[in-house]
């Protein structure tokens, strides 16, 4: 227990703060340190519970911030793209795909960053294509987020509504994993004890994340995220790296 409150418990509370401060990236903080502490088996159905319990609870909230029609787009696309992400798959060299789209996503970012008022996404019409890549991406590399938080910069929202709207495409698609999980016999005692015991933690990051989200200025916060995506992008390449060595 005390290794677990010395250990796990920081970085649940992390990787949950992180999810409720910008709207996405618990995944990308948690795996890998979580994966280290616990093993891959116990790690990837308590990030997925931390993740829809940070959802659940931002949209009881703020579910007026929400952008249901965009969220509406980005699901049924997400669902479209599916099937050709995982025939893409099975026909291309994953790592070389993982290459390519870390590289998209810095490249993206830096260039956002550096020509932050080039364009805008003013209609909802385009939600249909960044979902279907994230359906796409999703199915094949299980990296559905980043095409999603693109868009969300892109509309240019202000935080509260970047937040909210992001939980309200991350909670039902997040509900749908962790159901899989379950089906999968990935809920076990282990898994479950450990987010009992990580709920309060879980609820009290999410309460400050809240609290840091508001206090973003609206300037920077665009800026804030491209960087997280970046550190995103660089994490995949560095994995995909690895893995051809």
């Amino acid at each position: 227990m005390e290794a677990f409150q010395t250990i796990i418990l920081p970085i649940v509370f992390i990787a949950t703060l992180t999810r409720s401060t910008f709207g996405f990236g618990d995944a990308m903080v948690g795996m890998p340190l979580l994966s280290v502490a616990v093993g891959l088996s116990v790690a990837t159905p308590l990030v997925g519970l931390m993740g829809i319990t940070a959802s659940a609870t931002i949209l009881i909230k703020h579910w007026r911030d929400v952008h249901f029609k965009s969220v509406g787009l980005l699901i049924i696309y997400t669902l479209i793209g599916i099937p050709i992400g995982i025939l893409l798959l099975k026909r291309m060299n994953e790592n070389a795909m993982k290459s390519v789209l870390s590289f998209v996503i810095i490249a993206f970012s830096l260039y956002r960053i550096f020509k932050p008022r080039l364009f805008n996404l003013a209609g909802d019409k385009s939600a249909c294509v960044f979902g279907f890549f994230a359906g796409m991406l999703g199915a094949a590399y299980n990296t559905n987020g980043p095409p999603v938080v693109i868009y969300g910069t892109l509309r240019g929202w202000d935080p509260e509504k970047f937040r909210a709207t992001l939980q309200g495409y991350f909670f039902p698609t997040g509900s749908m994993i962790a159901l899989g999980h379950c089906a999968g016999g990935l809920w076990t005692k282990t898994v479950l004890l450990n987010y009992l015991i990580s709920l309060p933690v879980i609820l009290i990051a999410i309460l400050l994340g809240g609290r840091l989200n508001r206090r973003i200025p609206r300037a920077k916060f665009d800026n804030y995220v491209y960087v997280f995506l970046i550190v995103l992008g660089v994490c995949l390449l560095i994995d995909t790296t690895r893995s051809v060595l």
